[in-house]
């Protein structure tokens, strides 16, 4: 043993060395990939949801139960003092005949309220007057009232009736009911589809809704004057809708 120890050189020696790393880098190349590689994720490890998308529909006759009717006092003189107290003496007797039909102060609002000079344009421009305009809001909660707030104002003096709008008080209880109408009409679609395909609804994955409602509508048939025949009001009716979109699960 100790010639053959002998009979290898030093050069032999590094060449030994050299194979032996060789070697030993091929087994990492082969042996490596195969023990750090992670398995690649097959396509049914998360499979997509199966759906239905479905739109609904509903809708609900809204019957107006309160209204906004705009009053008003104009009034021309020679001076602005006298303008304005004739117009405040006329609008002291509307309000007088309103608060006599159970109107209260809450419900009358002043909307508008201005003075403003009347100019004669022949020859050198000039003023010849003022003008003096006050219109209030008068909110109606019981529209059996309605044509006498008109009528009665317009008996004490009131000059302009700008217009009528016609609302409901609840508007809550009516989008409740449209919204569940749609809500049946969006699964009576989705269960016909399923039941054709031949699948069942398993959940809801989304729904979302949009709304359409007047706010508020005028009214119709409305007369601006009292000669001893009750103004006619016609409150009409409106459409409030509601429109869902869903997604429902099926299996």
């Amino acid at each position: 043993m100790a010639s053959l120890k002998s009979r290898i050189t030093g050069s032999e020696l590094r060449s030994w060395v050299a194979l032996a790393a060789t070697a030993g880098l091929f087994v990492g190349i082969v042996a490596g990939p195969a023990l750090g590689a992670s398995p690649i994720p097959s396509l049914n490890d998360n499979p997509s949801e199966h759906t239905i998308s479905v739109s609904g529909h509903g809708k609900v006759i809204l019957t107006p139960d309160v209204a906004d009717v705009s009053l008003g006092v104009t009034v021309q003189r020679n001076e602005v003092t006298g303008a304005r107290d004739e117009a405040a003496r006329i609008m002291q007797a509307v309000i007088a005949a309103l608060h006599g039909l159970g109107i209260a102060d809450a419900d009358i609002k002043t909307t508008q309220l201005y003075i403003s000079p009347v100019y004669d344009y022949s020859g050198v421009q000039r003023i010849t007057g003022y003008q003096i305009s006050n219109v209030i809001s008068v909110h109606v909660r019981d529209l059996s009232k309605l044509a006498d707030v008109i009528d009665q104002s317009v008996g004490a003096g009131a000059t302009d009736v700008q217009g009528v709008t016609f609302d409901v008080a609840d508007r809550a209880a009516a989008e409740r009911d449209a919204r569940e109408a749609a809500v049946r009409d969006a699964r009576a679609r989705a269960d016909t589809l399923a039941a054709a395909a031949g699948v069942t609804i398993t959940g809801v994955a989304s729904i979302s809704e949009s709304i359409s409602t007047p706010w508020p509508w005028p009214g119709r048939g409305l007369a601006e004057d009292a000669n001893g025949v009750p103004t006619p009001i016609q409150p009409g009716t409106a459409e409030l809708t509601i429109d869902v979109a869903v997604v429902y699960l099926i299996g």
